[in-house]
């Protein structure tokens, strides 16, 4: 057992501080090269990945600094309590400097890029800023806030490769990032039970019925918002041939829906990177959408 204060591990625990299994949802600064039609540029890439790199920088730098505001909470939750700075792994004022030098380098990577990255990063440290100590204690705006921080994502995508930003990118990221939101919460309350509340506080307004509701709403209207997207995104009618991804879009989410039920549901930020079904229909979506955006 690792003592309190103690930095058994490293540099492992300080990694494991950043959450890189969570670095997937940073996917979303990937869409704006996709979209924009600039996947086949070597320099617009790199800087599309450059920007993916610096996103995960300052989320991981975020996930540190919130494991040392949580950490008396973490410690009374049944898997938390296992992190780097609430089992002791990485004492409190190591993880505080750790996240400021991740913030250091996520932002020279930003600037690196361009001003407008780097705008995006700082949008994304300010909403942190503010969702940490109040937003994320507030029902629906807590939600409501984490799907903002994926739409702040998605456009540091479309600054990195200087590219108009869609109002679609928007309606559809903050859409689907909702409804992922939401799931969150319900396999909060179903892994939690009656000690949800202990861990946190806002989950008191919620229910699982209520959220199931919530779902429900999200993923209709992420499926319409996408489906119209597709018949809009270009302007002669036989061009719409983008409207081919809408099946793999439809499976994706209902799939996600059916993994969120199934025996309480796994872990939102997780199931992409377990369960294979879904990731071959991501796969396939994606082999949809660049052929129809770079070859026909």
């Amino acid at each position: 057992m690792v003592k309190a204060g103690g930095s058994k591990g490293f540099p492992g625990s300080y990694l494991r501080l950043a959450r890189p299994k969570q670095w997937t949802k940073n996917g979303f600064v990937l869409a704006g090269v996709l979209f924009a039609g600039k996947a086949l540029s070597i320099s617009h890439v790199a800087d599309a990945l450059t920007t993916f790199v610096a996103f995960c920088l300052l989320s991981g730098a975020v996930y540190a600094f919130n494991d040392v505001l949580d950490v008396e909470e973490d410690r009374k939750h049944p898997l938390k309590r296992l992190r780097p700075v609430a089992s002791g792994e990485v004492p409190v004022p190591a993880a505080v400097v750790y996240s400021a030098l991740l913030v250091g380098g996520g932002l020279a990577l930003s600037f690196y890029v361009n001003l407008g990255v780097l705008a995006t990063g700082l949008a994304y440290l300010a909403l942190q800023a503010v969702y940490t100590p109040v937003l994320k204690h507030i029902a629906i705006l807590d939600v409501m806030s984490i799907s903002a921080g994926f739409v702040i994502r998605a456009l540091a995508g479309v600054a990195a490769v200087a590219a108009p930003i869609s109002p679609w990118l928007i309606v559809c990221t903050g859409l689907l990032t909702l409804f992922l939101g939401f799931s969150k919460r319900r396999h909060e309350l179903a892994t939690l039970g009656d000690g949800a509340v202990v861990h946190r506080k806002n989950l008191r307004d919620y229910s699982v019925p209520m959220l199931d509701e919530m779902m429900n709403i999200m993923i209709s209207a992420t499926i319409i918002a996408y489906t119209l997207y597709t018949f809009t995104v270009y302007e002669r009618q036989d061009e719409i041939f983008m409207m081919a991804s809408i099946p793999f879009v439809v499976y994706g989410v209902f799939r996600y829906m059916l993994l969120v039920h199934r025996d309480g549901g796994g872990n939102p930020d997780t199931l992409l990177l377990a369960d294979r079904p879904l990731q071959v229909s991501l796969f396939l979506w994606l082999v949809v959408v660049g052929v129809t955006i770079y070859f026909l």
